[in-house]
């Protein structure tokens, strides 16, 4: 069975698990923008809107 009783070190053992969830989530989101900024920059560069000499 799990389990998740972390007696004395509870409070700094979930604390932890939190920040570095929030951490990961963070970083997953920043990922996602990104490739929704370069897929739109892409697409504007292959509609011949980019930047030509």
């Amino acid at each position: 069975m799990l389990d998740l009783d972390m007696g004395k070190y509870a409070a700094f053992v979930w604390p932890a698990w939190g920040v570095s969830a929030v951490v990961l989530a963070a970083l997953a989101a920043r990922a996602l923008i990104a490739a929704r900024r370069w897929s739109a920059e892409l697409k504007r560069l292959e509609a011949g809107e980019g930047d030509r000499p």
